[in-house]
């Protein structure tokens, strides 16, 4: 009998340049191990996609629960993820003659990612769904790298969600990761160069989010649309963005953590200017603006809903940092860095444009 798969799969926090991930640009992103998502693969007669019996439910104590249910979590659970993911990978390997055997299975989940806080707890799903599909198959080896971020964004698409490669990337690879996503990368191999970093180049880290937060998804929207139609303002705005994050790597490298604190802020003031407060949301300014009263540099990690905080000033600051965040009623803690999750087989279908050529 087949052994019954399982993979995790981490939120991640974008800790410089995004988003211009969406807009040919440079980011600087790591899996955060404080949450994660985890998918079961088992051989099964058919095949099953399992409901989970919280973020999946379908039976209510009255109308009212129900009604309450959506407001607060809205329409959607894991089980359309896992469909679509499932969709993407087929097509995927029939496009590339990639032979599938025709054995059933039953695909469940979990997560503890704390919902529409930016932290991609959708693509976590997809993310370890894929990497059981991969081992349940036999083919691994024969999907490279580079691509799978691509079958995650692609199935999340098929279901209307609005993001970018940068979070995919970072599930897929782990640890830190240097992403460019110049023009010339996505047309010529569609798909970024991706850098690993050495995670203990960075400092102390805490993660700030609300517990009602504002969906992620809808942030994006206008400045994508006056981008595309070419406004001076936003494409030059995001050209800055993406230069953080490529000022960002070698700040990085060399451990100047002032100038960390520093790329940190102006990445968020860049920004507020472009999408303006509005879009951005009340509670999300306050959560970064709490951060700042204290001198803590901040930033959104995703579209909004949670932040990353460094206190340049060490546990002193800190401690301002974690009282201030209590009063105002925003959860706090320590950033836990997960490293790279690639296996020896994984590394050996990299392509040579994609392995670290910077020093």
């Amino acid at each position: 009998m087949d052994e019954i798969i399982e993979h995790k799969a981490h939120a991640r926090v974008g800790l410089l340049g995004n988003p211009s991930d969406v807009y040919y640009g440079r980011t600087i992103s790591f899996s955060l191990g404080n949450f994660w998502a985890t998918v079961k693969l088992e051989p099964s007669d058919h095949l099953i996609i399992k409901p989970h019996p919280v973020h999946d439910l379908v039976q209510f104590q009255s109308l009212h629960h129900l009604v309450n249910r959506l407001q607060n979590e809205g329409y959607y659970g894991g089980v359309r993820l896992l469909m679509a993911i499932c969709k993407v990978f087929h097509s995927y390997c029939k496009d590339n003659n990639i032979d599938l055997h025709d054995r059933n299975f039953t695909l469940s989940y979990d997560t503890n990612i704390p919902r529409q806080t930016g932290l991609s707890g959708s693509s976590a799903i997809v993310c370890a769904a894929l990497s059981c599909l991969l081992d349940f198959y036999k083919v691994r080896h024969l999907v490279k790298v580079e691509i799978r971020p691509n079958l995650i964004l692609s199935a999340e698409k098929e279901l209307g969600i609005v993001a970018g490669l940068q979070d995919r990337v970072a599930q897929v690879y782990g640890g830190l990761v240097y992403m460019d996503f110049s023009k010339e990368h996505m047309d010529n191999l569609g798909h970024g160069i991706y850098t690993q970093m050495d995670t203990d180049l960075l400092p102390p880290l805490h993660l700030i989010y609300a517990e009602n937060p504002s969906d992620s998804g809808k942030v994006h929207s206008t400045v994508r649309q006056r981008w595309l139609d070419g406004d001076e303002f936003i494409i030059s705005s995001m050209k800055k963005v993406a230069s953080i994050a490529e000022e960002g790597y070698t700040v990085i490298l060399q451990k100047n953590y002032p100038k960390l604190a520093e790329l940190m802020n102006r990445n968020f003031d860049l920004r507020r200017s472009m999408f303006g407060e509005a879009a951005l949301g009340d509670l999300n300014i306050k959560m970064v603006e709490v951060a700042r009263r204290v001198g803590a540099a901040s930033k959104f990690t995703g579209s909004g809903g949670a932040i990353v905080a460094f206190c340049p000033d060490g546990p002193s600051q800190v401690n301002l940092l974690e009282d201030a965040c209590h009063k105002a009623g925003f959860s706090i803690q320590p950033v836990t860095i997960v490293p790279s999750c690639l296996t020896d087989v994984d590394k050996s279908t990299l392509s040579n444009e994609s392995i670290n050529t910077r020093i």
